[in-house]
């Protein structure tokens, strides 16, 4: 019997259960763990500066950062043939079609709490970032210079939500704080981002630091920046400019410095299931586990 073409398949063969293991499923999907990560990050954005806003602007955040990231998977780019080929097929215009549909809904959340640059910056520079912009004969594009992209990354979203901690304190030592801390962060998660991508780059002339640098040096380069960064945070805490999260920041700093020293190249193609996944671990992983501890620390003391 043929069991291909037996009844029993095609009674499962219809397309909304296709749909689910499509290109274009896969497409809307790719940027949930990042968007989930970004509204944790603002939630512990708002704890460290000492802030009440509504939950209603974390979720907002979310959208905003699920619509630029999956912008920018829709949109693709000549190094993702090689980078995200399980996208290969998928149907851009539903991804364009959700994604201006989520920064719709997330701006008009942040805009009804007079927040307005917060969700426009990202998604301008987001479109900047994946097709550029043409001038003449000159076309701007962040995605191929030698760790501008990740300066660019780190400002945007940095920026962004020191914009949203702006709108409720007035202390300006607090916002430039909050910047500094998220800036630097997702400077180096992106950089970090860029070993898996290296064959991709290095086909298409991308320049990351990894592919300039290579992973030791820039390694180096990210550990360093690391320890510098939350040195700053702990003066920061003890001068006041920031609420004192000590468990946070400790276990914050145990994630990126782990994340800078064990994450390589080859972590992608190994078959291992934590292995293969540990670039997503450690970017959903971190504040949760931050936040756990925290609590747990909490309650015991």
């Amino acid at each position: 019997m043929d069991i291909l073409n037996s009844p029993t398949s095609r009674l499962f063969d219809w397309p909304a259960l296709r749909l689910l293991d499509s290109p274009t499923l896969r497409l809307l999907n790719t940027s949930t763990i990042v968007a989930c990560a970004g509204c944790f990050r603002l939630y512990v954005a708002i704890l460290i500066a000492a802030i009440m806003p509504t939950p209603l602007i974390i979720i907002a955040y979310g959208l905003i950062v699920y619509s630029t990231y999956t912008l920018d998977r829709a949109l693709g780019c000549e190094e993702d043939t090689v980078n995200r080929s399980e996208l290969s097929g998928a149907n851009k215009y539903i991804g364009i079609g959700v994604s201006m549909f989520a920064f719709l809904a997330g701006a008009f959340i942040l805009a009804t709490n007079q927040i307005y640059l917060a969700s426009i910056l990202p998604f301008i520079i987001g479109y900047v970032y994946s097709k550029g912009l043409s001038f003449g004969g000159y076309t701007l594009k962040l995605k191929g210079s030698m760790g501008s992209k990740n300066i660019v990354i780190g400002l945007t979203w940095g920026g962004s939500i020191a914009l949203i901690i702006s709108r409720f304190t007035p202390n300006i030592l607090t916002v430039a704080a909050v910047f500094l801390f998220f800036g630097i962060k997702m400077f180096i998660n992106s950089t970090l981002f860029d070993f898996k991508d290296v064959k991709g780059d290095l086909a298409s002339g991308i320049r990351t630091l990894p592919v300039c640098l290579g992973e030791t040096r820039t390694k180096c380069l990210l550990l360093g920046l690391c320890i510098s960064l939350y040195a700053v945070l702990i003066l920061s805490m003890l001068d006041g400019f920031l609420h004192p999260e000590w468990t946070l920041l400790a276990v914050s700093f145990l994630f990126t410095a782990s994340f800078i020293c064990f994450y390589s190249v080859g972590f992608e193609e190994r078959t291992s299931g934590f292995t293969k996944k540990f670039r997503q671990w450690m970017v959903i992983g971190e504040w949760p586990l931050a936040l756990f501890m925290q609590g747990a620390v909490n309650f015991i003391f």
